[in-house]
C-alpha cells in the first residue's frame, strides 16, 4: 500500500484548504485511514479518522472546522479544513490500516503512511 497526500499551503488565518490521500495497492474498503499532523516542537497528533466500521472520530481542537470524507471505492480520502488557526500549521500525514476493530484515533493502530504535505496559516 502506498499513499500520497496533497493538497498543503500557505494560506491566512481564516481561510480554507483541502487535502487528498490517495491510496493504492491492495486495499480494502474496510480499511481504517485517518489523518494526523507534526507540528515544529510538538509531537504527532490525531486529526481525524475513519475508525473501523467507517466511525468518524475528531480531534477537539478541529471539530466544527474541519471535516474528513473518503470516495466510495476507499481508496481517496479527503480533509476540508475551514476557519484554519496559526495553530493548524503542521505536516498533515495521511494513513491507512488493515487492523480491524480499532477506532482510528492512536498512531500504532497504523500500518501504512504517507509522506506529508505542509498546511502554513498565517496570522
Amino acid at each position: 500500500v502506498q499513499l500520497q497526500a496533497s493538497g498543503g499551503g500557505l494560506v491566512q488565518a481564516g481561510g480554507s484548504l483541502k487535502l487528498s490521500c490517495a491510496a493504492s495497492g491492495r486495499i480494502l474498503s474496510t480499511y481504517v485511514m485517518g489523518w494526523f499532523r507534526l507540528a515544529s516542537g510538538k509531537e504527532r497528533e490525531f486529526v481525524a479518522g475513519f475508525g473501523w466500521g467507517r466511525r468518524i472520530t475528531y480531534a477537539d481542537s478541529v471539530k466544527g472546522r474541519f471535516t474528513i470524507s473518503r470516495d466510495i471505492t476507499g481508496n481517496t480520502m479527503y480533509l476540508q479544513m475551514n476557519s484554519l488557526k496559526p495553530e493548524d500549521t503542521a505536516v498533515y500525514y495521511c494513513a491507512m490500516s488493515a487492523r480491524r476493530k480499532v477506532d482510528g484515533t492512536k498512531i500504532n493502530e497504523y500500518d501504512y503512511w504517507g509522506q506529508g504535505t505542509q498546511v502554513t496559516v498565517s496570522s
